[in-house]
């Protein structure tokens, strides 16, 4: 690796940009790419209309999945000459099922400094909005199209306890939700689609009922899974339901906890769990 003087080496800035609201960036990331030398952007079309709304110009060299390698050596070479660059993609935080780990990482190995512009993340705001736990949750990304890949994947989610993050093309959707309904039996699922646009929503049904949907939900999606239950709480399953309040009620819970515990491990209605105990 040739040493790079730090001082005179550009910086590679990250900048999240929004996924549909305009006023979703910001003020940090425009004055970012109000003063940068070069922005390598996924599309540059696209990058173009948000620049043009913001009233910025600057020079764009286009940087997606199918030319990271060139590009990759190109930015390399203009950051060692100190230029700074800003790094976005289409929409959100580049590096997330988007292009920029490639050069992320080559700027790592050759020392060059690299600056995060936090902004806006699809998998955190379907998150969030979802009702399932977010103390702990796994990000996938795009299932593999490769069948042996996408079974293996598959089988990962089928036994993952923590919260799963999903990305999914509206095209796929269905045979998406027809492979996870037969690994995923009774468990919580929420689709968040359009996040941040005109038309968000956040689709909270059965898979059988989102089976049905699919051919009808358009735009970009995320899909949020409960994760399964943990092995030491399969037992819970097997007990009457009064055996399932005894165990709580041992463990020195308040009756609006025991329901609130019982109707969360068996993934119903708390007022279903209630009336039985009235």
């Amino acid at each position: 690796m040739k040493e790079i003087n730090q001082k005179e080496a550009g910086t590679l800035y990250i900048v999240a940009t929004p996924i549909g609201n305009l006023e979703d960036i910001t003020l940090r990331a425009i004055n970012v790419l109000k003063n940068v030398d070069l922005i390598a952007a996924e599309d540059t079309r696209h990058t173009l209309k948000l620049l043009n709304h913001l009233e910025i110009s600057k020079p764009l060299i286009s940087y997606h999945r199918h030319n990271e390698d060139v590009k990759t050596d190109i930015l390399i070479k203009e950051l060692k000459q100190g230029k700074q660059i800003a790094l976005v993609s289409d929409a959100g935080t580049p590096g997330i099922c988007d292009p920029g780990e490639e050069v992320i990482k080559k700027c790592i190995e050759e020392e060059i400094k690299i600056v995060p512009i936090p902004g806006a993340c699809a998998m955190i705001n379907a998150l969030i909005c979802s009702g399932l736990d977010t103390k702990e949750f796994l990000f996938m990304g795009f299932l593999p199209l490769n069948k042996k890949n996408r079974k293996e994947k598959l089988k990962e989610i089928k036994n993952e306890t923590k919260t799963i993050i999903l990305y999914e093309a509206p095209h796929k959707l269905e045979a998406t939700l027809k492979d996870l309904k037969e690994i995923l039996e009774n468990r919580k699922i929420v689709l968040a689609r359009e996040l941040t646009k005109i038309h968000e929503e956040y689709i909270r049904e059965n898979l059988d009922v989102l089976i049905e949907k699919a051919k009808d939900i358009k735009g970009e999606m995320v899909l949020i899974i409960e994760g399964a239950k943990k092995k030491e709480d399969n037992h819970l399953m097997d007990l009457s339901l009064e055996e399932h309040y005894a165990y709580y009620e041992k463990q020195g819970l308040s009756k609006k906890d025991i329901i609130k515990q019982i109707a969360k491990d068996r993934n119903v209605n708390k007022n279903e769990i209630y009336q039985k105990f009235i």
